[in-house]
């Protein structure tokens, strides 16, 4: 009866182990996959390198672009536009996307020039942002931020929207303030779907970065990509799409342990 009434921590952190591991196999295996077809498809097909290289010599230039500090120098300056673009876009879709819940009014009023400006595609907005802003950093940040803001924007309108009202009529029977319903309850009830939109806005950002880059920089993984291009460098092309895949998928494996660690009592 002793063993019985024990708490079963062990063997749930045991699963959890097992889990994790779990699909961390099935990742390498997936990766080992994907680089065993493209390694025999190039060696099968005899591409030449400047049309497909193979793994091997994109690990090899991947190792020089490392070397002479040129990846690493491109990649921490679209890293700064994507977190610039990231805190702006985030901070004003949610500023703006509370106050839309909240008035029917403003909703009406905002909606139509809200959704004018996101169905301009941002590769047509990027080239009037680079020759009002210039060619720094701050027309990418904005590009980036314009590329995100109408998911998050969604989701905290929709999040805050779906708060249950009989939820809003005990707080206010209780004598809630306005800040103690907001922290207490809209805060909470909004962050699922919230997070939702912070992971689509992440990767996201990462596109929005590169655009900007596209239309003029002479500098960032967008610039990199341009000048492997023109010189043929089919491999370095390689080297900086992998590196924005990897940045991708960190920033929404990161907006995803916070959601687990923010959400864990639900």
């Amino acid at each position: 009866m002793a063993e019985i009434c024990q708490p079963q921590t062990k063997p749930s952190l045991a699963k959890r182990l097992r889990q994790a591991a779990r699909r961390a196999a099935g990742a390498a295996l997936g990766v080992l996959g994907f680089l065993a077809l493209w390694g025999g498809l190039v060696a099968l097909l005899k591409y030449p390198p400047f049309i497909l290289p193979g793994p091997g010599r994109v690990w090899s230039r991947f190792l020089v672009a490392v070397a002479d500090g040129s990846l690493w120098y491109h990649t921490s300056l679209t890293l700064f536009e994507i977190f610039a673009g990231l805190l702006l876009g985030v901070s004003v879709a949610i500023l703006l996307g509370y106050i839309i819940a909240k008035s029917p009014t403003l909703d009406r009023l905002l909606s139509p020039y809200i959704v004018a400006a996101q169905a301009v595609p941002i590769v047509a907005l990027a080239p009037l942002l680079v020759i009002w802003f210039g060619f720094g950093s701050v027309s990418k940040i904005l590009v980036c931020a314009l590329t995100l803001f109408l998911p998050v924007l969604i989701n905290t309108a929709v999040g805050i929207r779906s708060v249950d009202r009989n939820l809003r009529e005990l707080m206010r029977s209780l004598g809630a303030s306005r800040w103690q319903t907001f922290r207490m309850l809209e805060v909470p009830a909004a962050l699922p779907v919230l997070f939702g939109g912070l992971k689509i806005g992440a990767t996201l950002s990462v596109i929005g970065a590169v655009v900007g880059e596209f239309v003029g920089a002479d500098r960032g993984l967008g610039f990199l990509i341009n000048l492997a291009r023109g010189l043929f460098d089919t491999p370095l092309l390689f080297v900086a799409l992998f590196t924005l895949v990897a940045i991708a998928l960190s920033l929404y494996g990161a907006i995803s342990l916070v959601e687990a660690a923010l959400l864990r009592h639900r």
